[in-house]
């Protein structure tokens, strides 16, 4: 069968589905990611099909919408608002290329941010998945993951999905609705499709551990916790030598990079780490990312990379200090090695809190509260306390005993064989 992913984002967004990808059509499938054109050779590279949609995800975030979305901390509605203006000049482009993407596939999986590939499917006729790398069902154990992190109890919690799954919605409709009653002929969706009763019957599969987020007793049997979605480096890998070189000459170097997060203040924020790293006497590995980090004159116990895979070079750090994106604490966990999260925004609180829950972390430090002072001690546990880095160690394997992708193609193929989700428009 011809599987079509769904997916827009950052790489952290992306990565996860080309590993599903993988395991698909290493199980049988042909599997085709419809995504941004930056990531085009990088899914290619895999064996996968490509089918380009619009946008580039790192002029969004680096746009006026962009800023000020990563800079809306934990405030859900800014954030929500944010997402929306970045994506609204292209919306009717992906839209329709999402469309034509899925003309000849057999089945189609959908993402948080690409929810419209299940409209396709009920118009086509196709199995149907919602793959998600955060927990968006409604659940009365914990509230959604945009929501503060207070404990206010169950009636809280359910009430978080139901304003923000719902507020969600309300930005997205006059785009989408439209889009349905135009392009696929469907009515326009009168309800959150994300609680109303369509969403009951489609399977999810959420790409990230029980061991960091315990399927919630109150989901039920269409919501499923694989386990992470790794995409290893390739077998024929070949780290540079320089790094190499800077490896061995001393003791494991402290991680430092943010991914995607591309911050009109970075060059002050490197500043803030390489002064953290001095003080601390640790060795500093950086990465650049997105976030224009431009530092040069770096003194000789910091090495600075523009990418590499953080599953060759996370195990041999000794601390990873990053931003909190679902991907990158994915592999952070699963290193063994502990974590300091400085989250900037949207799901990055979440994924820090359960760093600290799982005591694999020291408290993390939202972006607006970074110093140097701050970073130092965060730094300094890290690498200092027995403690937890003993449980970072145990968290590591546990994770790296899980496979997620195996487990999430597993449940793919058992729908398949069964005829697939329901079909059938539901208004």
């Amino acid at each position: 069968m011809k599987i079509n992913i769904l997916t827009i984002g950052s790489r952290g967004d992306v990565q996860p589905y080309l590993a599903l990808g993988v395991g698909l059509q290493q199980a049988g499938h042909r599997v085709q990611l419809t995504t941004h054109e930056t990531f085009r050779e990088l899914i290619t590279r895999c064996g996968l099909d490509f089918f380009p949609i619009g946008g580039n995800p790192q002029e969004l975030t680096q746009g006026e919408a962009g800023q000020a979305m990563i800079e809306s901390g934990r405030n859900p509605i800014k954030v929500l608002q944010g997402l929306t203006q970045a994506l609204e000049p292209i919306m009717a482009e992906c839209l329709e290329q999402s469309w034509q993407s899925c003309q000849d596939a057999d089945a189609i999986i959908s993402t948080g941010a690409a929810f419209w590939g299940d409209d396709i499917a009920q118009v086509l006729k196709l199995p149907s998945f919602f793959g998600l790398l955060q927990p968006i069902s409604v659940t009365t154990e914990f509230p959604h993951f945009l929501a503060p992190a207070v404990n206010l109890g169950r009636a809280f919690n359910w009430v978080t999905y139901q304003f923000i799954l719902r507020f969600y919605w309300q930005l997205f409709k006059p785009s989408v609705n439209p889009w349905r009653q135009k392009q696929l002929n469907l009515p326009p969706l009168k309800s959150c499709p994300f609680l109303n009763q369509r969403w009951q019957t489609v399977p999810k599969l959420y790409g990230y551990s029980p061991t960091v987020v315990p399927k919630p007793a109150d989901w039920d049997d269409t919501c499923h916790v694989t386990g992470y979605w790794f995409l290893d480096a390739p077998d024929d890998f070949t780290p540079p030598a320089d790094l190499l070189e800077f490896l061995a000459s001393g003791e494991p170097p402290v991680y430092v990079g943010f991914g995607s997060m591309s911050s009109r203040d970075s060059e002050t924020m490197t500043e803030t780490a390489l002064s953290a790293l001095q003080q601390s006497g640790q060795r500093g590995v950086l990465l650049t990312g997105w976030g224009g980090i431009t530092q040069t004159g770096l003194p000789d116990s910091v090495f600075k990379l523009d990418g590499i895979p953080h599953a060759w070079l996370f195990p041999r750090m000794k601390a990873i200090v990053h931003h909190g994106g679902a991907g990158t604490t994915a592999a952070a966990l699963r290193s063994g090695v502990p974590n300091i999260v400085v989250p900037f925004f949207t799901d990055q609180p979440f994924w820090g809190d359960r760093a600290v829950q799982l005591g694999v972390s020291p408290d993390s430090i939202p972006k607006q509260q970074l110093s140097t002072e701050r970073l130092t001690a965060a730094i300094h546990r890290a690498t200092q306390d027995e403690t937890l880095r003993a449980r970072a160690s145990v968290i590591g394997k546990t994770i790296n005993d899980e496979n997620g992708v195996q487990k999430a193609v597993q449940i793919i193929n058992n729908h398949l064989v069964k005829g697939g989700s329901p079909a059938t428009a539901l208004k």
